[in-house]
């Protein structure tokens, strides 16, 4: 196999970019458990008040507004639970940022990242420590097959014969670039006006993981060659 150089060769991640990039995925643990208990609480406080909570709402909840609009003990000290857990997950978020933006870690191609609309320094230092060194994907379409970008789908002649494992490659990347994506449509009105079309025609979660496709593959670029994100070349 060796002689025929088709032995399949692993990435050994460098051994000093391990802890941070291990700590951004603590954070990410935290920030799904946080949104779980954000669901939670919208969702008791829907059935039992009928009105819908925003986050921006839940944010601004105090004591008193729980107490008066939720008059059943039982139930008020279940979303009161929730809420404190809640909050002191917030807490712990923020002290991981302070610590990740104290610790000025290296990753210069984050500064290249950070050039597309909505990706910031946490993003940026997700995609850039997650990818690792860029230069071991072949291809472009190596790269966006990492991030599940790309379906896992064997096609013969037009025909679907079978797919692939829907779970190879990165989450944490495939996760941080479709986040990429919701901020980008804040941000840009460009991309928004093309996220538009493309739900037009196809579900708004197909569109949207198109928006995380095209920008993961200018991210491939970004890496490789540093520059600065085009928006017309890559939506227009």
């Amino acid at each position: 196999l060796l002689r025929l150089g088709i032995l399949p060769e692993g990435y050994i991640y460098p051994h000093e970019d391990r802890p941070i990039r291990d700590l951004l995925r603590r954070r990410f643990q935290l920030v799904r458990m946080g949104v779980g208990l954000t669901l939670s609480i919208q969702s008791s406080w829907a059935r039992h008040t009928g009105q819908c909570l925003s986050a921006n709402g839940l944010r601004q909840l105090t004591p008193e507004q729980i107490e008066q609009a939720l008059p059943e003990v039982s139930v008020r000290f279940g979303v009161l639970t929730h809420l404190q857990v809640w909050c002191a997950i917030q807490d712990q978020v923020r002290q991981v940022e302070h610590w990740i933006d104290a610790s000025r870690t290296r990753c210069q191609e984050q500064h290249a990242l950070r050039s597309i609309p909505g990706i910031g320094l946490i993003l940026g230092l997700t995609i850039a420590l997650e990818t690792g060194d860029v230069h071991r994907f072949a291809s472009v379409g190596d790269y966006a097959s990492y991030c599940r970008m790309v379906k896992s789908e064997r096609i013969s002649n037009g025909k679907k014969k079978g797919q692939g494992n829907r779970k190879c490659g990165n989450r944490y990347l495939c996760w941080a670039w479709i986040e990429a994506a919701h901020f980008a449509l804040r941000h840009s009105p460009p991309i928004k006006r093309w996220y538009d079309r493309k739900c037009g025609k196809r579900h708004k979660i197909i569109a949207i993981k198109a928006v995380a496709h095209k920008l993961a593959r200018a991210g491939y670029y970004l890496l490789r060659d540093g520059g600065t994100f085009d928006v017309k070349h890559a939506f227009g």
